[in-house]
């Protein structure tokens, strides 16, 4: 049974029934989907709710400016606002006293990024407030673990095999020539803050490899070093017995070996 917010604001079923209904009936949107927390069921009461609205770019018929004619208290940006990539903008609302985050999400961009998850091919964006960036199959990602509100859209059937082999090289190749770089470039001219953000930026890159080694889809950074087996580097870059360069030996160490671990789940190229 929806339980009432502490300031007595409708239930979340019907609040997320309204704002839904708002969503889909904006010009141009085929689908709605919640996201986040909220659609995985690890919410908290002061969690946001995080949806997207998804339309045809080719169309030309969503324009943020329809979702701010809505009346909501907060902002919208324009499509491409967050950098011009998958993750091509959003808005950040007040409805009825929730926070509500709304991403823009182009269907032709996510089919053609879908085509490539399942072949195996994908590029890495930057994103502010991401480390190492996003992987171009972010979007696909959360039509895997999202719920779709209102509309249909396209669901990926499964982790692509394809991309379990492809993806773990991509991201700890990135890894290793980060520390590669913060040992011979960073570490001999004492810079230590050059060096602990370097190997934050390479253990979110192993942890990357990691997940998609075994085949688990990512929307953020927010739980990527739990979840990958990696929350020990802590320990590393607060130490201060360490010097730089044994800084890097030693998070390299612990990225490598979680890295060669998952890599062991990972299903050989078919033959022939």
């Amino acid at each position: 049974m929806p339980v009432p917010t502490d300031d007595g604001a409708a239930p979340d079923t019907a609040f997320l029934d309204r704002l839904a209904d708002t969503l889909a009936a904006l010009p141009g949107v085929h689908a709605v989907a919640l996201g986040g927390s909220r659609a995985q069921g690890t919410h908290t009461p002061d969690s946001d709710w995080d949806t997207a609205v998804y339309y045809r770019g080719s169309e030309g018929l969503f324009a943020p400016r329809y979702l701010r004619a809505a009346g909501w208290e907060g902002e919208a940006t324009e499509i491409g606002g967050w950098g011009g990539g998958v993750f091509n903008g959003g808005g950040w609302f007040d409805v009825e006293g929730r926070r509500v985050d709304v991403h823009y999400r182009d269907l032709d961009d996510i089919e053609r990024v879908l085509a490539d998850a399942e072949a195996g091919r994908f590029r890495v964006e930057s994103l502010m407030f991401h480390l190492a960036g996003i992987p171009s199959y972010l979007v696909v990602a959360e039509l895997a673990v999202n719920r779709v509100l209102r509309g249909t859209a396209p669901r990926p059937d499964g982790y692509p095999a394809a991309l379990r082999r492809t993806a773990p090289e991509e991201w700890w190749g990135r890894a290793r020539i980060t520390l590669h770089y913060a040992r011979a470039g960073n570490a001999p001219k004492g810079g230590r803050t050059e060096v602990v953000g370097a190997v934050a930026v390479a253990a979110m890159s192993a942890a990357h490899a990691v997940l998609a080694a075994r085949g688990e889809w990512v929307t953020n950074e927010k739980r990527l070093l739990e979840r990958a087996g990696l929350r020990a580097v802590d320990a590393i870059v607060t130490d201060p017995g360490l010097g730089l360069v044994e800084l890097v030996d030693r998070a390299e160490e612990l990225l490598a070996a979680a890295v060669t671990e998952a890599l062991q789940a990972v299903p050989e190229t078919p033959k022939g």
